[in-house]
């Protein structure tokens, strides 16, 4: 009786976890064509010369889409738990909120301190 319900266990293990490690070729080609086509981005801005603010964005914005993308599909994160996404994503978030709002304590304490002291003389 012992060995008919071990040999239960295995014959379905191995076919639910081949069933949930595969993922269709169709899903992989469209992310490189998607990534693909966000490079090709990336290089247009610099072929169009924006300067500036518009500049910086656009690369972030089209960095920030290439990341998601790489970590959703490559690194199986679309597939796995809540508990698990907050975790490796909120803290880099949090991080880049306190990145911010330090700049801006930056350049307010650098005016500040220029208004005081004066600005050259």
């Amino acid at each position: 009786m012992a060995e008919a319900h071990l040999g239960s266990d295995t014959m379905v293990q191995p076919a639910a976890h081949a069933e949930g490690q595969q993922h269709p070729i169709r899903l992989y080609l469209i992310v490189w064509f998607w990534l693909f086509v966000l490079s090709a981005c990336s290089y247009l801005v610099d072929l169009l010369q924006f300067q500036g603010y518009l500049r910086w964005g656009l690369i972030l914005m089209l960095m920030l889409g290439k990341a998601g993308l790489i970590i959703a599909v490559f690194m199986h994160m679309a597939w796995e738990r809540w508990a698990l996404i907050y975790a490796i994503l909120v803290p880099p978030v949090l991080v880049l909120i306190f990145v911010v709002i330090m700049a801006f304590e930056a350049d307010y304490t650098f005016f500040t301190r220029a208004e005081f002291f004066g600005a050259g003389g």
